[in-house]
């Protein structure tokens, strides 16, 4: 993997998304298109080891909104 590949790598949201804590999902609820809360990506890194992104992308923001659970 060559540097600009490493940059553009990120965490599979189909992997640390169900392993998310309930507290760090509705945190990111809030607003699915702000920077991510310090406490939410320490959280995401923890889970997948990778670095957390910043932002969440349009199909990462889809992706959650099909996930959403009435119990959460």
């Amino acid at each position: 993997m060559d540097f600009a590949d490493s940059q553009s790598a990120r965490p599979a949201i189909e992997d640390w998304w169900p392993r998310l804590s309930i507290g760090a999902k509705h945190r990111l609820l809030e607003d699915l298109e702000a920077p991510l809360h310090a406490e939410v990506a320490a959280e995401i890194e923890r889970i997948s080891g990778m670095r957390s992104p910043d932002l969440l992308s349009h199909e990462e923001r889809r992706f959650v909104l099909t996930q959403i659970e009435p119990v959460d």
